[in-house]
């Protein structure tokens, strides 16, 4: 192990500067030697003080230890030397101390039980182990016992021993039964610290034949028991109550002791009737918070890691309702010797000097004593060098003859200490063991802790340096500890680098580079959250992490801090954990690590998994009465969703098996309910519980309780009397259900009298029915009405009284008095005069109007009648006729309206119905479109609403933008159904509206569409087409076409004068640019040269874009600026000599002719 010292500068320190010395001690204390330099031996590992063995196994006694030259090693036992060749059993380890005892084929572990001390020596001192004390473990038998049975009375106290055998180490007790389960433990009944089982009170259910004390012998893996114990319980009348006495411990004071260190146990049992309850207080103190433990039902005070602080007076008080007791335990805690300093390995240079200080407490104080190389100090050889002062050796100008082993051995009779310290006198210049050129990674915003282990002598200081050519690093930024290890408390990206550790001594110096890399943290940027599902679902949880791109990250999930369960249900990708078909067990918490070389972190959610509660179970029937009982139950696992409530259900297995009706609802909280019941129901009960995810299944069914007969609690309800004929009475009623019954026997007592009369109640009890007729009545009389329910066990409360009539009969009497008032050409309003009460021998429902048109004024047509129908509710004695034709004659009879029907009709009026504005012509056309003209034809309204005195007929033109012009207004005469427009505009769309007209004003228009033809030979489109020369698609296909022709006519020309030479055609070849021959912007002809023949026009049939224009950009070669030939010179050779001339001339245009074919867009634009 490095250990870790100071580096401050060398100094030679006096014996008289103590506290520096012991600073310095403390410092060199720590420094481990190298394996390759002299040094003595250190034991590095034995046996504990106190060793039990398995005597079934063979003993191994440990004694290892390291130095150079190695160590020898020798042993004693019980304080003489063992010789360990004379032992045939025992064998030594090779190059170490260790001994093995052969028992497993021969010897018995008993021969080897003692005391043992290991020696280890070289050339330059002897380290000893501790006193190794071998025994043997036991687990002996219980001796056998007969034992009688415990008869006691209820109420009574008890105690059962266990006393088990004294074994090695002690075993631990506990009580089962015959089947080896254990017997339950209670504030009542409890196991004592002893072993023994206590009662503070016995019960009936205490008798038993099978009390069994076990022991468990662990180091050796045995059970024994003890002979069953017998108790039996009688049970008493009456008990007497009566306050606590305790059990344990006797009287009202006792003492106890106990080791610091060990756990302090203090028990009270106490026995009463009622059972005490046991409270423990500490007098004149406070009970350590962190430290105590109650056990065994407060029985039991346990304070662990106790000290000299805790001893002092711990009071139990028992108490019960009929009184308290006290008892008070003086605690008083001992301490075996323990360690304030123990002495190190000292390492010297020669010339220096050094302590070695042994310090150590207990209670009472331990005595220190100092052995050299094993043997008591006294009688060692005397070195000048040392110095002893009680606990503190003192080593002043040590030589390499100072080399030894020094062994302090601090005990009191509770214990004992022994530590070994070398003295080793070496000169050594400095050596860096650390690796040199160690790489370091730490990640961005830790310490950075770089390593400098080193070892010399005297000791090296220590020295730090950053890069090639850096300075000493000061402590202001950087912790320089004593192992020699480089602190960087924030360690940022600029930390990366070299850096260097320095060592130097009076004998020479070392220095080692160590590299530091800074990486960027990892982190999770995405987090998983918490999720609560329901069972059967899919959950998916993310974690996203970010790292830095030199490390290599692994993620891994965790559940409730384990690996994932193996199930196919788990699925890990790269940054999801989605969990299928989720079930209870997948509830907890989840968490996503990500590890590196370097760091790791971790993220964690909660998974809980909800679902509908289970079924309620274990329903049960209590209180049983006439008219209520109580169903209690046990509420199932709501599935981590709290129950709501709970819902009642009951089946009526007696009138409804198999049906279930809601019976009521209760709060979550609640388990019993009270439910009120009807007679004579064989009820069943069911549960389920509701939560926020829905309602659980149904519980099992209750058992069936059937409740007594009684009279019915109600009784028919909707009970009317109506007639079905003029000379009787129906009464009807809604029939109790068998729930509703409450008996057997279930009849109706149906009771009549007439309203008006003085007659008596008329009675008759019916079977379980719905409906009586009474025979032989008036015709449309009220009568009262009332219908009881009974059954064997009596009758039901007295009914309600209901008002009826007997049936009724078609009136006798037709309204009279009845005229029409004509509101308009569409709405008429009728009166008439009600007829008496008496003659309509039934319930008024109204009055009906039959109307119907007998003949149109305008037409005189006679056609199939149609009568229509109104009927006015209740006694209303006039009513408005709308929908009805204008210009019309109309009939109409009024009649009233009783539930049997209608009565006689009234005598018939007549009335007619002003003129009214007339429909829409049926139809409208153009035909015969010319150049100027169009004709319109078209069929008189089919509903003139009276007589047409004239149509209208407006229209107005539209140009190519659809812009409408100038509105004409024309009337034309009522009994023409054609018309001429002339002088219109040639090529030129129309929009006509159309109406007619009569006394009551102007009817309803009809729209059409016509244009007139470009020509004569051509006829103008049908209404409403589309001319295809304002198409976009046509516009575009003719100048594609106009274009193609004049590109081919290029072609042609420049083919035709390939061969000439002349200086027109070499500026073309030299100048490749359209721009050298601009073109004018006034006639189009090429500005150096022109044709000295006269332009033809383009043949019929082509086309230009309708400006009359070629555009430059398209070409600047036009085919009437070259023309169809050429007067011009030639040379011998044919080349051409002579210069274009002459000027285009426009030629005059006759009619509507041009030097160009009018394309159909231009001719419309002219017409328009």
């Amino acid at each position: 192990m490095q250990l870790k010292i100071m580096m401050p500068k060398k100094k030679h320190l006096s014996a008289s500067r103590a506290p520096l010395i012991l600073f310095l001690c403390q410092m060199i204390s720590a420094l481990e030697v190298p394996l390759d330099l002299v040094q003595p031996p250190t034991i590095t590992q034995q046996s504990p003080k106190d060793y039990i063995i398995d005597p079934r196994e063979n003993i191994v006694i440990q004694c290892e230890a390291k130095g150079k030259p190695p160590p020898s090693f020798s042993w004693t036992r019980n304080g003489t030397h063992f010789d360990i060749d004379k032992d045939p059993l025992v064998t030594m380890k090779s190059g170490s101390g260790t001994l093995t005892v052969n028992i497993m084929s021969e010897g018995k572990a008993e021969t080897y039980e003692g005391v043992y001390q290991c020696t280890a020596r070289n050339e330059r001192g002897a380290a000893i182990s501790n006193n190794i004390v071998i025994r043997p473990s036991r687990s002996p038998l219980w001796t056998k016992e007969k034992l009688e049975r415990i008869t006691l009375r209820n109420g009574q106290s008890l105690v059962l021993p266990c006393r088990p055998p004294v074994g090695l180490p002690p075993p631990i007790i506990f009580w089962m039964d015959n089947s080896f389960q254990r017997l339950p433990q209670s504030e009542r009944v409890s196991q004592g610290l002893n072993g023994d089982l206590y009662f503070s009170n016995v019960l009936p259910e205490d008798t038993r034949e099978d009390y069994i004390c076990y022991a468990r012998f662990n180091h050796t893996q045995t059970i024994q028991q003890k002979q069953p114990i017998s108790v039996k319980v009688i049970s008493a009348k009456s008990h007497r109550e009566r306050p606590p006495t305790f059990l344990t411990p006797e009287g009202n004071a006792s003492r106890k002791e106990e080791l610091r260190g060990n756990v302090l146990s203090l028990e009270c049992i106490a026995e009463g009737l009622p059972t005490p309850i046991i409270y423990w207080i500490k007098e004149d103190g406070t009970l350590p918070i962190n430290r105590t433990f109650y056990r065994n039902f407060k029985k039991t005070l346990q304070i662990v890691q106790v000290t000299e602080a805790d001893s002092g007076n711990y009071q139990c008080i028992a108490k019960n309702a009929l009184g308290a007791i006290h008892h008070v335990i003086s605690v008083t805690v001992k301490a075996a010797p323990y360690w304030i300093i123990a002495p190190q390995n000292l390492v010297l240079s020669p010339g220096e000097d050094g302590t070695l200080i042994c310090r150590a407490n207990g209670n009472p104080k331990p005595r220190i004593s100092w052995l050299l190389n094993g043997v008591p100090i006294e009688i060692a050889p005397d070195d000048p060098s040392r110095k002893i002062d009680g606990d503190t050796i003192i080593f002043s100008n040590v030589q390499e003859r100072s080399s030894a082993v020094y062994q302090c051995n601090a005990s009191n009779e509770y214990g004992y200490l022994l530590a070994n310290a070398f003295v080793n006198v070496l000169a050594e210049p400095p050596r860096i063991l650390t690796s040199a050129d160690t790489l370091y990674q730490v990640i961005a915003n830790r310490p950075a802790l770089l390593d400098c282990a080193f070892f010399g002598s005297p000791l090296p200081t220590i020295e730090w340096f950053k890069g090639a050519k850096g300075s000493a690093l000061r402590e202001d930024i950087y912790v320089l500890h004593e192992n020699g290890t480089l602190e960087i408390p924030v360690a940022q990206k600029d930390s990366t680098g070299t850096y260097t550790c320095v060592a130097r001594n009076k004998l020479g110096m070392a220095k080692n580079d160590i590299h530091l890399e800074i990486k960027d943290p990892t982190r999770i940027i995405k987090q998983p959250e918490y999720a609560v599902v329901q069972r059967g679902s899919t959950v998916s949880f993310e974690c996203i992490v970010k790292h830095d791109h030199t490390l290599i990250p692994t993620v891994m999930w965790l559940k409730d801090h384990r690996e994932l369960p193996s199930d196919g249900r788990f699925t890990v990708d790269k940054d999801h954990l989605v969990v299928a078909d989720v079930n209870d067990d997948d509830g907890g918490t989840y968490t996503c690590v990500a590890n590196t070389t370097l760091d790791n972190v971790s993220a964690s959610a909660v998974l809980r998994v909800v679902d509908v509660p289970n079924p309620p179970f274990d329903l049960e029937l209590t209180d049983q009465l006439d008219r209520s009982v109580q169903l209690s139950w046990t509420p199932g696992d709501d599935n981590n969703s709290p129950i709501s409530k709970f819902i009642i259900e009951y089946e009526d297995a007696m009138h409804e098996p198999g049906l279930w009706h809601h019976q009521t609802e209760v709060p979550g909280a609640q388990t019993t309910a009270q439910l009120k019941l009807s007679p004579y129901v064989n009820y069943s009960f069911r549960v389920m519980a509701v939560n926020s995810l829905g309602r659980s299944l149904p519980s099992e069914a209750s058992e069936q309780y059937l409740t007594k007969a009684a009279e019915p609690d109600k009784n028919p309800t909707a009970v009317e009397g109506l007639g079905s004929e003029p000379d009787n009475l129906v009464i009807t009623w809604k029939p109790l259900n068998g729930f509703e019954s409450n008996g057997p026997g279930l009849q109706y007592k149906v009771s009549w009298r007439q309203k008006d009369g003085d007659d008596e109640w008329t009675s008759m009890v019916v079977a379980d029915v719905s409906k009586y007729i009474v025979s032989g009545t008036p015709t449309f009389v009220p009568y009262l009405i009332k219908v009881q329910a009974l059954n064997d066990a009596g009758f039901a409360p007295e009914p309600a009284v209901v008002l009826g009539h007997s049936g009724e009969d078609l009136p006798m009497v037709a309204p009279g008095n009845v005229h029409v008032n004509v509101v308009n050409s569409t709405l008429a309003e009728v009166h008439w005069d009600p007829v008496p009460l008496k003659s309509i021998r039934g319930h008024l429902q109204g009055y009906r109007i039959y109307y119907w048109k007998a003949q149109s004024l305008s037409t005189r047509n006679r056609r199939h009648i149609e009568k229509k129908i109104l009927t006015f509710q209740g006694s209303k004695t006039h009513g408005m006729l709308p929908g009805l034709e204008p210009f019309s004659h109309y009939t109409l009879n009024v009649r009233v309206v009783n539930g049997k029907g209608e009565g006689p009709a009234s005598p018939d009026r007549v009335f007619n119905t002003p003129e009214g504005v007339p429909s829409a012509p049926s139809s409208l056309k153009i035909v015969n479109p010319t150049l100027d003209s169009l004709t319109l034809e078209w069929e008189p309204p089919s509903h003139p609403n009276g007589v047409l005195t004239e149509y209208t007929l407006k229209y107005q033109p539209i140009n190519s933008t659809h812009e409408l012009g100038p509105l004409v207004d024309l009337k034309i005469p009522a009994n023409k159904t054609r018309w001429t427009l002339k002088n219109l505009n040639f090529s030129t769309r129309y929009k006509f509206y159309f109406y007619a007209q009569t006394a009551a004003g102007s009817g309803n228009q009809i729209t059409e569409e016509a244009i007139t033809t470009v020509d004569e030979g051509k006829m103008a489109m049908a209404s409403r087409q589309v001319d295809i020369a304002t198409q976009g698609w046509f516009i575009g296909l003719m100048c594609a076409v106009a274009l193609l022709i004049l590109i081919l006519l290029i072609v042609c020309f420049i083919r035709r004068n390939k061969g000439g030479k002349y200086p027109v055609k070499e500026k073309e070849d030299a100048h490749a640019d359209p721009e050298i021959q601009p073109m004018k912007e006034d006639d189009g002809t090429f500005g150096e040269y022109s044709d000295a023949e006269d332009h033809k026009p383009l043949k019929k049939g082509s086309r230009t874009p309708s400006d009359r224009t070629v555009k430059k950009e398209d070409s600047d070669d036009s085919l009437v600026d070259y023309g169809e030939g050429v007067n011009g010179q030639f040379n011998e050779d044919g080349s051409f000599i002579g210069q274009y001339s002459g000027k285009k001339e426009k030629e005059p245009a006759e009619g509507n002719e041009s030097s160009e074919a009018p394309s159909p867009v231009n001719a419309m634009n002219s017409f328009v």
